[in-house]
């Protein structure tokens, strides 16, 4: 790869095609999972939003006293480009404003809607529930919503190791591990060992293709 990836012709395409995605709304994008840009499927958003998600009564108890100035405005403003909302708010400082953002973006209350590139590059921020009204307000249960994360990814990878779901999707390992025991309660997925997980299904897919004699043995 080049040195300046994003100023590179092939290379930036990446860039350019997480920049229509995002403008899209089809997925959720933001700073989530561990303060990383994430992309969450629709579906998986009323889940995510249980684990993560902070509810309005409790933004006065949680949130820094910028990021509510942020969140004010943004409220007000609905949308604003980073200089904007840095004048708007009156947090001048760079650092100040970043932090404030990423703390919102890791509650789910605020996400990136477009991206500029000229004059200068700049994301213009707005409300993830204006963009998500319904996937973030329905009312999602912890357990419900641990048993549909786990259920996401044992799907799409088969099989899960010890750690490997924590890592993925940032939930600690009794959470990732209460998520896999409701699975293997209601026989979608096997528990192999500790913390290693399978699509029950797969199993069923193994023995079906064993030829006869092995079966019997």
């Amino acid at each position: 790869m080049p040195r300046n990836v994003q100023k590179d012709p092939e290379a930036s395409l990446t860039w350019f095609l997480k920049d229509d995605v995002m403008r899209a709304g089809r997925v959720y994008y933001g700073k989530l999972i561990r303060a990383r840009s994430t992309f969450i499927t629709r579906q998986l958003i009323p889940y995510f939003c249980a684990i993560w998600g902070l509810p309005r009564r409790k933004e006065s108890l949680v949130l820094s006293d910028d990021a509510r100035v942020v969140l004010k405005v943004l409220r007000k403003e609905w949308e604003l480009a980073t200089p904007d909302l840095k004048q708007a708010s009156g947090i001048k400082e760079r650092a100040r404003l970043t932090r404030a953002i990423d703390e919102l973006q890791r509650t789910m209350k605020v996400v990136p809607g477009d991206v500029m590139y000229e004059p200068v590059f700049t994301y213009v921020w707005t409300l993830a529930e204006g963009r998500f009204p319904d996937e973030l307000t329905a009312r999602v249960s912890r357990a419900d919503a641990l048993r549909e994360i786990a259920r996401a990814y044992l799907r799409s990878a088969g099989m899960t190791v010890q750690g490997e779901l924590s890592r993925v999707t940032g939930l600690s390992r009794p959470d990732s591990g209460r998520g896999n025991h409701q699975l293997v309660e209601e026989g979608f997925a096997e528990r192999l060992a500790t913390g290693v997980y399978r699509l029950a299904s797969l199993s069923k897919e193994s023995t079906d293709l064993d030829p006869p004699e092995q079966r019997r043995s």
